[in-house]
């Protein structure tokens, strides 16, 4: 997946060179409010051994900066920056003699999940400018808080694939200038999860997570 997110930097910086004077307003710059909702999962295991149990990260809404290039009128490329906290939580926990169905509190970390896409633009001769893209994500976790049960906490970074659909609506009726937009995203978001829990279970749990957010943004931008 690496290799991909890789690529994927290369081929769009070789169509920005190519492109450079494709349009008289290549550049957006977007403003928008989030709300990063996760479809979460995990299998958790103690030394390999599998453990009952789930995960529960909460949803977040968080401002965010995108800027897109447009190699012409159809075809652009767009980078989500934003950073957000989530409160984690382990439930449904059983391990023999020690829990029964419980929920820890895991504490919280900090996700910084940039987002490259490529997008398809279609031309309905109206203010109306929908849009569908697909692309890559990588995130990294940061400021990682294990709460009041365990005594430390590690996420591994992510890499995984992104599609999205939008719309933006031209608020000047001309070629540059603000628009309004509104955009929902699907983001593959997998990561490997080590739990320190010596002091209460005498104990390391591993949990392989699925993060999957959806990804709602309503805001404003500036075409020019």
């Amino acid at each position: 997946m690496k290799s991909l997110f890789c690529s994927v930097l290369m081929a769009t910086s070789t169509l920005i060179g190519a492109a450079a004077y494709a349009e008289d307003n290549p550049w957006m710059v977007r403003g928008r409010v989030l709300g990063v909702l996760p479809d979460e999962g995990a299998d958790l295991s103690v030394a390999g051994a599998g453990l009952a149990g789930n995960v529960d990260i909460g949803d977040q809404y968080v401002p965010e900066l995108d800027i897109t290039y447009f190699f012409n009128k159809n075809i652009a490329a767009e980078l989500i920056l934003a950073v957000t906290p989530h409160d984690v939580e382990a439930v449904n926990v059983t391990v023999p003699g020690a829990l029964t169905d419980a929920t820890v509190d895991l504490g919280d970390v900090w996700l910084l999940p940039p987002t490259l896409t490529l997008q398809y633009h279609f031309d309905t001769g109206t203010q109306f400018k929908p849009y569908v893209g697909a692309g890559v994500n990588a995130t990294f976790f940061f400021n990682e808080d294990e709460g009041s049960v365990a005594d430390g906490i590690d996420y591994d970074p992510s890499f995984g694939g992104a599609l999205q659909v939008g719309f933006d609506y031209d608020l000047d009726g001309q070629p540059g200038g603000w628009l309004f937009n509104a955009d929902v995203k699907k983001i593959w978001i997998n990561t490997d999860v080590t739990v320190d829990f010596t002091t209460a279970l005498g104990a390391t749990v591993d949990a392989d997570v699925d993060i999957n957010p959806t990804v709602v943004g309503i805001g404003f931008g500036y075409k020019y």
